[in-house]
């Protein structure tokens, strides 16, 4: 009798043990470490990223967690984002295919001069088209979680803001990518290719004389300080864009429970695109009455500069276009598709 209570109990024993390790396994955290190369104070990091993080947290039931690192605190430059997550360094991050010029050629469609509109949030729609249908190949050894744009493209500098084409003669700008660069070469200016985070320090060296970036990123840059003027062109589409991916590691991705990987995929795509375009569109605005505050000149070029500024613009897209066909791409559907996906989605 005592023998087969201690066979029960033990048994109840080891049948709860197995029920709590059972528990403890389906519970268990998964931390991913994201790294993005801005101030965490900045619209996406605000905006998007960590509310992006706490929701994946709240969908999983805090089985995943998403560990946020600003500026490169992971190690590595911006412009080495891509291998870092692809490599696993790091489990994910923010990319700017950009700033490795010529590695990612299609996406510079979604870059070219009034390109997209100024809103971010109907870029980065148009941009998640556009990289469905040309990008996935070319990002394949990443999880890519969205892909977006960031809001209006505008000129800042030390002095008076640029008026004419002619203003920009001489002027040593700051560009963020191909693209921009050879825009501001057709407008006269000598352009200074740089990742964002060097910006600040070219500009209170004198390295360069401004550059072009969003009004969302001027707070943090102290652009309030550093530069006196900002200038947009006229209408709706912006002089220039850049573009993003929001990526996770392939391998990473693939060792999540099923259960998990489906909450990661529900955070994902149009409306992930959607959402860290939007983060820019805020970001905008109270960019933008920083440097009001600040007593800093803001301007609108004119229509009639506005419509130069687009035909020099225009010879940017044809020589692109020749270049593309030169490497055995078809520059002329890139740039169509391109237009389609803004169009389509202007509508949604």
């Amino acid at each position: 009798m005592y023998s087969t209570l201690k066979k029960t109990a033990l048994a109840t024993v080891f049948t709860a043990v197995l029920a709590t390790t059972a528990t403890t396994a389906f519970a268990q955290e998964v931390t991913l470490r994201f790294q993005h190369f801005v101030s965490p104070r900045s619209a996406n990091p605000t905006h998007f990223m960590k509310p992006w993080a706490d929701k994946i947290e709240a969908d999983s039931n805090g089985r995943i967690k998403v560990e946020l690192y600003p500026a490169m605190q992971l190690g590595g430059k911006a412009p080495s984002q891509y291998d870092l997550i692809r490599d696993g360094a790091i489990d994910g991050g923010w990319v700017i295919p950009g700033y490795q010029p010529g590695r990612f050629p299609e996406a510079e469609a979604m870059e070219l001069p009034f390109m997209v509109t100024k809103s971010a949030e109907e870029a980065s729609k148009a941009a998640w088209v556009f990289t469905q249908k040309y990008l996935m190949d070319d990002f394949r050894d990443v999880q890519v979680l969205a892909a977006h744009m960031h809001g209006r493209g505008l000129v800042h500098k030390k002095g008076p803001a640029v008026a004419t084409v002619e203003d920009f003669a001489g002027l040593k700008l700051r560009g963020p990518s191909r693209t921009a660069t050879l825009l501001l070469e057709r407008l006269g200016a000598t352009p200074v290719g740089m990742a964002v985070p060097a910006f600040p320090e070219a500009l209170a060296k004198g390295i360069v004389d401004g550059g072009v970036i969003t009004w969302e990123m001027s707070p943090s840059l102290k652009l309030d300080e550093l530069t006196d003027s900002h200038t947009d062109v006229a209408g709706d589409k912006s002089l220039y864009n850049l573009y993003f991916i929001w990526a996770m590691n392939q391998d990473k991705y693939n060792s999540l429970p099923d259960d998990l990987r489906a909450v990661i995929d529900a955070n994902s795509g149009f409306f992930a695109s959607a959402w860290a375009g939007l983060a820019h569109d805020t970001g905008d605005i109270t960019g933008r009455d920083a440097m009001v505050a600040a007593g800093n000149e803001i301007a609108t070029m004119s229509e009639a500069e506005t419509a130069r500024i687009q035909a020099l613009g225009d010879e940017v897209i044809a020589d692109w276009i020749a270049d593309m066909n030169a490497k055995g791409l078809d520059g002329e559907a890139l740039v169509r598709d391109a237009r389609a996906a803004v169009q389509v989605t202007r509508a949604q």
